[in-house]
């Protein structure tokens, strides 16, 4: 199911939820009536009446009330909190799974944005600014009791009420547009932090962390002062909305007070209305306090929806037999994005089942691009790839991982352990593991870690050497045997015997049948390929045995002796 769908599907079930919250909602508000009344019964028949019998039975029965109401209140607390995690458990997989299908399409905004915009709509859900939302609607009930003690007291509150409300809508407009402008650049702010820890040897290296911290520092700035300008403004606006509230609530008790020296109302009515009064002009009150909290979630979700109906749609395919071990690629071309300039060029080749092939040529000339093509991470312009009989980019990723081995030439491993890594985080058995490891000569290398296979490899593999990692993602990479794998500049960590290990692996895999692709520099890495290509300007150049190919290409190359010192 795609991103889109998904987002659909549980909006449509929240607001089922949300209708037999707001009925949860409707009887506590009538249960928040307790107080009044009680105060109303007491003061204008117990205290005149004098009836201690009047008195207990009143209050065994606002007594049930109030548990019946807190009861409610639980309720409705904890189907806010089961909502919430649902939701981020059905809509938090696609997000995601999205953020990784656009970093695949290398788009700029490809983030981890929107699982910060569903923790914020969640935090709010869960929070106390959504049960004055949910109670706002209900304040006409206490408005027309208090209009019911007297027409004068109700015009009053009337009037307060509407202007709080009008103090909400002021807030809203002024806070709006800053609040927006901060949000857009602390997520820009956050983007460059994350940017800027990823690279962090690079960047402490060569003296850029300076500059990276300024940019950061400009951006961060902007958030900074566009969410000061809407602080300062919400909050010189609830502080006058608090003023006038309790300006009304004196208002109240001091028109009350009249009529009840007037005789117009009873001096238990007069107390009951400024509960009233209170209770209907808490929840505006209370939302004008959180609107920052409610605009924030309401702009996280608009940003969530437009990314999730942005997210490219991922097809469900049924799972399909294991393919021969067969690869053709068919006047393949590609080009990233819009562009009218090929990356690469009717490239046609196929490798058969046990058959190793190299790809070599000069740097920018497609090698990476065609990798990524081969493995279906990226779709032809152009063309056909395919395994077995079926075009590899159409396969459910899921599915097609089981029959695909990649290393790619940027080496990244998951936080987690070694076990976890190699076993494409699957739980599996012991064995099964082991045996990719053996299969990838680097079964020796793990065991002689601290911790064998269940050593912590840090965030990106931070406690292991360049070589360890590259022999570890070779181990993920034959992990379960696939049909087909592709090693993208496998040895360019490696040491001797660590070239001498990746060799015996690849041999082993040939003997089994896989069809294998491998990139390279190194002559050495491809002296039992079975066929070299070199690829030049994304066109394939010359194709043929290494015997036939390496002698033309090297030739006019003349191997310069190293200076000394």
């Amino acid at each position: 199911m795609n991103a889109k769908k998904t987002l659909e599907i549980v909006v449509e079930k929240c607001r089922n939820v949300m209708f037999g919250i707001a009925t949860f909602s409707l009887f506590i508000n009538f249960l928040m009536l307790t107080a009044p009344i009680y105060m109303l019964q007491v003061f204008d028949r117990v205290m005149a009446s004098r009836s201690v019998e009047t008195l207990l039975l009143l209050t065994f029965i606002a007594m049930a009330a109030l548990v019946v109401l807190g009861c409610l209140e639980l309720v409705r607390t904890i189907v806010f909190i089961k909502v919430s995690r649902w939701i981020e458990r059905q809509v938090g997989g696609a997000i995601l799974t999205g953020a990784v299908i656009e970093a695949l399409d290398h788009q700029s905004n490809a983030s981890t944005q929107g699982l910060r915009d569903l923790s914020t709509v969640r935090s709010f859900l869960t929070g106390p600014g959504m049960f004055p939302i949910l109670d706002a609607p209900w304040a006409p009930i206490f408005l027309i009791a208090i209009f019911l003690l007297h027409p004068w007291l109700g015009l009053l509150a009337l009037v307060g009420a509407a202007l709080l409300f009008a103090f909400a809508l002021a807030n809203d407009f002024a806070t709006r547009s800053p609040l927006q402008k901060a949000n857009a650049a602390s997520a820009r702010a956050m983007n460059k932090a994350e940017t800027a820890t990823r690279n962090a040897e690079a960047l402490e290296a060569m003296g850029m962390t300076t500059g990276v911290v300024r940019q950061w520092s400009a951006e961060n700035d902007i958030a900074l002062v566009n969410q000061s300008n809407a602080s300062i403004r919400g909050g010189v606006i609830t502080a006058m909305s608090k003023s006038l509230r309790l300006a009304l609530q004196v208002g109240i008790l001091g028109l009350g007070a009249y009529l009840a020296i007037a005789e117009a109302l009873t001096p238990g009515s007069m107390i009951a209305a400024s509960i009233l009064m209170s209770r209907a002009l808490a929840p505006v009150e209370s939302i004008i306090g959180s609107w920052r909290s409610a605009i924030l979630a309401r702009t996280a979700y608009q940003r969530l929806r437009n990314r999730l109906n942005d997210f490219p749609d991922r097809d469900v395919a049924m799972p399909l037999p294991t393919p021969k071990s067969v690869i053709d690629v068919e006047a393949l071309n590609f080009s990233y994005g819009d562009s009218d300039e090929l990356t690469l060029s009717d490239v046609t080749f196929s490798i058969q089942p046990g058959e190793i092939i190299g790809l070599v040529g000069p740097s920018a000339s497609g090698k990476s691009t065609l990798a990524r093509l081969l493995v279906g991470i990226a779709k032809p312009s152009a063309g056909h790839v395919r395994l077995g009989d079926r075009e590899i980019s159409s396969w459910e990723p899921s599915d097609r991982g089981r029959h695909i081995g990649y290393l790619p030439q940027d080496v990244e491993l998951l936080t987690g352990t070694v076990r976890e890594n190699v076993a494409r985080m699957k739980d599996v058995e012991p064995d099964v593991v082991v045996a990719a490891a053996k299969t990838a000569g680097a079964h020796e290398m793990i065991m002689r870690l601290t911790l064998g296979y269940d050593t912590p490899i840090g965030d990106n593999g931070a406690a292991l050497s360049g070589g360890q990692r590259q022999r570890i993602a070779l181990a993920r990479a034959v992990f379960g045997r696939p049909a087909f794998l592709i090693l993208d500049e496998p040895s360019s960590n490696l040491d001797a015997s660590g070239e001498e290990a990746l060799l015996a692996s690849l041999q082993t895999l040939k003997t089994a049948g896989a069809a294998i692709a491998v990139i390279a520099h190194r002559p050495s890495l491809l002296r039992i390929a079975d066929k070299i290509i070199v690829l030049d300007k994304g066109e394939i150049r010359m194709m043929g045995s290494p015997e036939e190919v390496f002698p033309q290409v090297t030739r006019n190359q003349p191997v310069k002796p190293a200076k000394t010192a």
